[in-house]
């Protein structure tokens, strides 16, 4: 698993390592396996999140399992920051929210994804 728990001014975030994947759907539906289950073992509303798809497609196969995981999860979820979400990525990401309901913010960098997942509301 790529994924892991990082640290960040204090607060502890899942970092959803789906990078470098290309087209490897399987990869990336194995990685999301694991998240999810992460996930489910928090408290609800509590998982501050930073998910990088960089160098990494969603291709419509891999569209309705990240939309169910999204379904799945939104509950414990309290904060989704993306990185590497451009372009076409973009156009679905927005699409899941959504679908969804589960908020992402883009960021072009680890940086300003740390600090806003972590900025009190």
């Amino acid at each position: 698993m790529k994924s892991k728990w990082i640290e960040y001014n204090g607060k502890k975030i899942l970092y959803q390592d789906f990078s470098n994947l290309f087209f490897n759907t399987n990869a990336v539906k194995a990685e999301l396996e694991q998240v999810e289950a992460i996930v489910l073992g928090e408290p609800e509303n509590s998982v501050l999140v930073i998910s990088n798809f960089t160098n990494t497609e969603i291709t419509n196969e891999l569209m309705p399992i990240l939309n169910e995981a999204s379904k799945v999860t939104k509950s414990h979820v309290r904060k989704t920051a993306t990185i590497g979400v451009t372009g076409m990525k973009r156009t679905l990401g927005d699409l899941l929210s959504r679908i969804t309901g589960q908020q992402l913010m883009y960021f072009t960098n680890e940086a300003e994804a740390k600090a806003w997942v972590t900025k009190e509301e």
